[in-house]
């Protein structure tokens, strides 16, 4: 089987207390997917006592670089177990599968699911009706893994939904997504009323998947995905939806500022809270803090650019 058609599952099983810690240093080390699942043990009656093993499995594309991950993994576990001496130390499991396996390990995860007041993200293969107002978001995340339960994308849908439906100041929304992935902010930002979507990513399955989702959810004539690196975006957007990395969007400030038209919005997500403040600190030359939003240990800013910046 050709590398690029394996993945590696990596399994780690941990006292409940490092499940967040491990979860988002999975996420920042760039897994695909990251699950939790309670371990529950033959002689325990579930409803008597909390679950005293919980396991975290996490993809990553098989490639050399990522191999070399799990050392680092490794090494934060040992360093996690420096800091809670008390508590037992997490064990790894490593191994490579193959694009079916991974399709059939993920999606009984992926269950419909409502990520901010009117927006609801559902797989393709299940039944959901709206209710009133929902916004449904059909998603077959494929290979390229992405179903909006991250906190750090559903902080960046909450933001949107607020933008998008209550300022009316804007008569015709463009929206620039960086980092698409499979799609989800893009279609969710044309289901609100945007006018123009582009999204961007430099990974090729990633936007193969964000294309099909599009077509899926019926919004080809406003969204379009385009396979190029975020540095190379150009023109100036109404909305820009930036959820990366502290360290990306570190680097790319400036550019993200050009980006955004005079007297409009940035979002900023993807950030760990411990380096909220550089971020903050960093636009606060050319971006005003209009919200900032928190889930666990993940910070989102929404930022609005001045009209003379």
């Amino acid at each position: 089987m050709p590398e690029k058609d394996r993945w590696i599952e990596i399994v780690i099983s941990t006292p409940p207390q490092l499940v967040d810690a491990l979860s988002n240093f999975l996420a920042e080390s760039g897994a695909k997917g990251v699950f939790q699942e309670e371990v529950l043990e033959d002689n325990r009656n579930v409803t008597d006592e909390p679950a005293e093993t919980e396991e975290l499995k996490a993809y990553f594309a098989a490639s050399p670089t990522n191999e070399k991950k799990i050392m680092t993994i490794q090494k934060y576990i040992d360093s996690l177990s420096e800091i809670f001496p008390d508590l037992k130390k997490p064990s790894v499991k490593t191994q490579l599968i193959g694009d079916a396996d991974w399709g059939e390990q993920w999606k009984k995860y992926f269950k419909p699911i409502r990520l901010a007041e009117n927006i609801v993200i559902k797989p393709t293969w299940e039944r959901y009706t709206p209710l009133h107002r929902e916004i449904v978001v059909d998603i077959d995340p494929g290979m390229a893994f992405g179903t909006g339960q991250h906190a750090s994308t559903r902080m960046c849908l909450e933001a949107m939904e607020d933008i998008l439906l209550k300022d009316r100041k804007v008569p015709a929304w463009r929206v620039l997504d960086l980092g698409t992935g499979t799609g989800i902010l893009a279609i969710a930002a044309a289901k609100l009323g945007a006018e123009s979507v582009r999204g961007l990513d430099n990974d090729p399955r990633a936007v193969e998947i964000a294309r099909k989702n599009v077509a899926i959810n019926g919004v080809e004539d406003r969204v379009r995905i385009v396979n190029t690196d975020v540095r190379k975006a150009t023109g100036t957007f109404d909305l820009v939806v930036a959820n990366l990395t502290a360290e990306t969007l570190l680097k790319l400030k400036n550019h993200l500022v050009s980006l955004t038209g005079p007297g409009r919005y940035l979002i900023a997500s993807g950030i760990i809270e411990q380096n909220a403040k550089k971020v903050e600190e960093a636009f606060a030359a050319t971006m005003s803090v209009r919200r900032v939003l928190r889930d666990k240990e993940w910070v989102c800013y929404v930022m609005k650019k001045g009209d003379d910046a």
